[in-house]
């Protein structure tokens, strides 16, 4: 039997002239952390963008867990446990890290008026309920996080405000967590101790699979169990680490020349 959570055939994306996903075959295994690489305007965020429901493909299928999520809303991917973060920051910097963490789950959340109006007990013990979440899930992060719980995410360090994003992803338990460059705007330092954060989780979470985009080479050879290197929107290689950087393709997508 299979271990593919995510299968994905003959996916196409065509942004007028431009083809930037090209018949694109993959998969994604139950609880693995997958590397995908490729130079800049590969299609890595925009394969990212079709499998959670922003983009609709021109072609080609993404089944997950036996159905086909082309076509689907952002909203009902998200339901079905797939969660990401993004390139650039998406926090609101003057709330705090509560805040920002618990609109991860905001398709659960019961947020109707009258439930917050006229059932206090009920909002109140949804409310504990949710702040015992997000203690547990930064304890899993960082510790001292917990204690800022209620302070504004605009006094934290670029390193906890990732750690608050990837916080806000699994807010929802997802069995799918998408990473586009998460070491962007921090020291290796801080990188380094993210991927840790991150395998920390996975050995909590054993169900997670992971894909990560990055383009920090130490951080691929060190976290991931797979590798698929994207050019043009086609699969040129896929392997371990070790495997795709010996790839003479992968060489010549990177360094713009044949491999010696």
């Amino acid at each position: 039997m299979s271990d593919a959570m995510i299968q994905v055939r003959d996916l196409t994306m065509r942004f007028g002239g431009l083809t930037a996903l090209d018949n694109l075959q993959l998969e994604i295994r139950r609880g693995e952390i997958l590397g995908l690489l490729g130079p800049n305007g590969s299609g890595k965020t925009t394969f990212f963008n079709v499998l959670t429901g922003l983009y609709k493909a021109s072609a080609g299928t993404i089944t997950y867990d036996g159905n086909n999520v082309i076509g689907k809303t952002p909203q009902q991917i998200y339901r079905s446990g797939v969660a990401r973060t993004f390139q650039r920051s998406r926090l609101s910097l003057p709330l705090t890290v509560f805040d920002n963490i618990v609109i991860g789950d905001y398709q659960n959340m019961r947020h109707g008026l009258v439930f917050n109006l006229f059932r206090r007990k009920a909002f109140r013990a949804e409310y504990e309920r949710y702040v015992e979440s997000v203690r547990e899930l930064l304890g899993i992060f960082s510790p001292p996080l917990v204690a800022r719980l209620f302070e504004p995410v605009e006094t934290f360090t670029m390193i906890d405000r990732r750690r608050i994003e990837v916080c806000r992803a699994l807010m929802s338990r997802p069995r799918l967590l998408l990473l586009d460059e998460p070491s962007a705007g921090m020291t290796h330092d801080e990188t380094h101790e993210l991927m840790d954060d991150i395998l920390q989780v996975r050995g909590k979470l054993q169900d997670l699979s992971v894909v990560l985009i990055e383009h920090e080479m130490n951080v691929i050879e060190r976290i991931t169990d797979r590798c698929i290197v994207l050019n043009y929107g086609k699969k040129i290689a896929e392997g371990t680490y070790a495997e795709i950087t010996a790839d003479p393709d992968v060489q010549t997508a990177y360094l713009g020349e044949e491999a010696a």
